[in-house]
């Protein structure tokens, strides 16, 4: 629901001198994050990016910009930074006039600094098929351009608020972010920002940027929640990168990383560059400013100071910091003290229309224009040394990655259609061309006790490659969970290859996972109102451990086109599942139910720190029962409710945020009791009514703390 001309105050829960304090005029969208890659940025509707690490209304915490959002590699679920928003210059009747999302300390709608407004809400949109069982399917339009992509509106200029200070540029803003799943394109997340003069007044010379409050951190090692956790913003260093692409073009990266990486829990980059905008490269050029957080009078560093109105503003959005040298500072030129630095990474000039010699830009009232930047996260490339283009070489990687999506056809990066470049021969210029692996294939499991069955569908047999045009299918492979504590090891095992007989690969053929008939035929199996065509049986899995699987598609690659074998991504159709006893019928009831481990000696494998992070499982559970748990002296400790829908959303310990398949006949128990105390050490006792047919059987159990 959107509210128009109501003014609502929003308090987001945050770390002192984080904290959002948000008036709107339509409803603000704060929710929203890139899903489908390892890049989770929270995309709003009022020109901010990220959420501030706070918790939504139901308790969760969404991405800010964290990479990697989806191992379960716990050491890599690393976030980069709170805020970052966007800041937009320009020249009107000869002043000087920045509008801003945020800055420094300014997190007050109504205040100087807080100056863009939602305009309409967020949109969904997805190339992914919706032929698919991915979760992305529902936003499927043919005109999307990513995976997922989110676009939202807002603007400058307010009639009904003025700002003091702020004189607006009169520009309504269209962002488009894009990203994608694919295992080499999972790391960025590009933004394209469309400006459009609304005013009255042409605007000259727009230079735009983002601002970035970072801080990168592992909060599973320094807790942001709890005070003296051990989270800093003031552990973090900056720097500007200039290494040469493959291409011989200048990557431009403005990134940040923790000074000492929080001994292996923080070992990653944040990253963010210009891709290109409107006007032609050779009139474009990127800036990059830093500056200690809300310090406007740098005494150790004068050059990198925060500025404080518009016309500072514009000043850093429209040149370099000046470089420092000697002690103090690194060999780059940057301060090498660590601090909570800011960072703003801007371009132009830019806008619609220029003089003879381009080297202004200017944009009439009703004219747009276009600048495109790319969040980039990257892991440190592991090695000796202290911050180095060797330890950035993973952050090369992926920013390449994202300069290829944005360049599409345009090779020489001039912004014109020349010869030889159009592809698909549209006569159109187009960007976003990424070599494609074949989709995930649509995927079930069926979960069994101390056993799981994979089957899967040929979706992605007839998938056409967008760049050889032909289909390319190779071969599928099937992951499953890595049980270590090693992270070294991975966080996936290679369970099968099976790949189609044609001189590549294994040729292993397909028979060996195909489904048969009686006539020992090709056939396929009926589940769910879908027809599955392969199965794969993973047997002597222990009941009651968090398992999970993946099965990709992968092609053969494109020689012609110097292209590698391509893989669907292995995170896209990953499903959990917690294997136990199958749900038994309403009237048959054999066997007895039971309690593992029993007896409980202090720790469970499975379990976690505390005490709300431990459980013992029931199994032998009909599909809709009451347990009863009971002291030996006949006290009542706890009723649990049971069905064959149960996910474990009442177990602290149990991964219920990923959508876990149960299966059905188990059930499991935090130990705590009905008054929320910890059960103390001893035997108890417990009945379970059958609810259909009010059978009960009883059982025990020991704890032994």
């Amino acid at each position: 629901m959107n509210w128009i001309l109501i003014f609502i105050i929003l308090s987001l829960n945050a770390l002192p001198g984080r904290e959002i304090n948000r008036t709107f005029l339509i409803e603000d969208e704060y929710d929203k994050y890139t899903s489908v890659g390892n890049l989770g940025l929270t995309i709003t509707n009022f020109g901010i990016l990220g959420n501030g690490w706070n918790k939504m209304e139901d308790g969760t915490i969404n991405p800010s910009c964290q990479y990697k959002q989806n191992t379960q590699i716990i050491r890599e679920q690393i976030e980069h930074f709170s805020y970052c928003g966007l800041w937009i210059g320009g020249i009107v009747n000869g002043q000087r006039r920045v509008s801003t999302a945020i800055v420094d300390g300014v997190f007050e709608s109504g205040s100087e600094g807080f100056e863009l407004f939602s305009n309409s809400p967020i949109q969904i949109k997805s190339s992914i098929a919706s032929t698919t069982q991915d979760s992305m399917a529902k936003y499927y339009t043919p005109d999307a351009i990513s995976h997922q992509d989110i676009i939202s509106t807002f603007k400058d200029y307010n009639t009904d608020m003025e700002i003091p200070n702020h004189l607006p540029l009169g520009i309504d803003i269209k962002l488009e972010s894009y990203a994608w799943n694919y295992s080499y394109a999972d790391a960025f997340v590009i933004l394209n920002y469309q400006l459009k003069n609304a005013s009255t007044d042409t605007i000259k010379n727009i230079y735009a940027g983002i601002w970035a409050d970072a801080s990168v951190a592992n909060f599973n090692y320094t807790d942001y929640y709890t005070p003296g956790g051990g989270f800093t913003w003031y552990d973090n260093l900056n720097g500007f990168d200039k290494s040469i692409d493959i291409s011989g073009h200048i990557r431009d990266i403005a990134y940040q990383y923790d000074a000492d990486g929080d001994d292996g829990w923080a070992q990653s980059y944040i990253g963010i560059s210009v891709l290109g905008s409107n006007v032609p490269n050779a009139h474009i050029s990127t800036f990059y400013n830093q500056w200690v957080w809300t310090n406007s009078s740098n005494t150790d560093y004068p050059a990198f100071s925060m500025p404080i109105n518009d016309y500072e503003r514009y000043q850093k959005l429209s040149s370099n910091v000046p470089l420092g040298s000697g002690d103090g500072y690194t060999s780059d030129g940057y301060p090498a003290s660590e601090n909570s630095w800011m960072f703003l990474v801007s371009s132009g000039p830019i806008g619609s229309v220029s003089n003879i010699d381009s080297t202004s830009w200017f944009l009439p009232p009703g004219d747009s224009c276009q600048i495109v930047f790319a969040v980039v996260c990257a892991l440190w490339e592991q090695g000796e040394g202290e911050d180095s283009p060797q330890r950035r070489s993973n952050l090369h990687v992926n920013y390449d990655w994202a300069q290829k999506a944005y360049n599409g056809e345009d090779s020489n990066r001039n912004n014109i259609l020349d010869e030889g470049e159009d592809t698909n021969d549209n006569q159109v210029l187009d960007r976003y061309i990424l070599p494609s692996p074949p989709p995930s294939p649509n995927m079930f499991v069926d979960v069994g006790s101390k056993k799981a069955t994979l089957y899967w569908q040929k979706n992605a047999e007839s998938f056409v490659d967008p760049i050889s045009r032909e289909r390319d299918f190779e071969g599928y492979k099937v992951y499953g969970a890595t049980k270590t504590e090693n992270d070294s090891l991975g966080e996936f095992s290679l369970l099968l290859q099976a790949d189609i007989k044609n001189e590549i690969g294994y040729n292993s053929g397909l028979s060996m996972i195909q489904i048969l008939n009686e006539n020992n035929q090709p056939d396929s199996i009926y589940i769910n109102e879908q027809y599955y065509h392969y199965k794969f049986e993973n047997v002597n899995i222990k009941d009651g451990w968090l398992n999970y699987y993946s099965i990709t598609a992968y092609d053969r690659g494109d020689p012609n086109s110097n292209l590698q074998s391509l893989e669907s991504s292995i995170y896209s159709n990953r499903t959990y599942i917690y294997p136990g006893s199958s749900e038994l019928l309403d009237s048959i009831w054999e066997g007895s139910p039971s309690v593992y481990p029993n007896p409980y000696k202090g720790q469970a494998l499975w379990d976690g720190y505390s005490s709300r992070e431990k459980m013992i499982w029931f199994r032998n559970l009909p599909n809709k029962a009451e347990i009863r748990i009971f002291s030996l002296a006949g006290d009542l400790v706890d009723i649990i409710q049971h069905d064959e829908s149960y996910d474990g959303n009442d177990i602290v310990n149990v991964a219920s945020k990923n959508n876990p398949k149960m299966s059905g006949g188990e059930h499991a128990w935090d130990m705590i009791t009905m008054y929320d105390q910890a059960t103390a050490s001893g035997l108890y006792l417990f009945t379970v009514e059958n609810k259909y047919t009010g059978e009960f059987k009883e059982g025990k159990f020991l704890i032994i703390k």
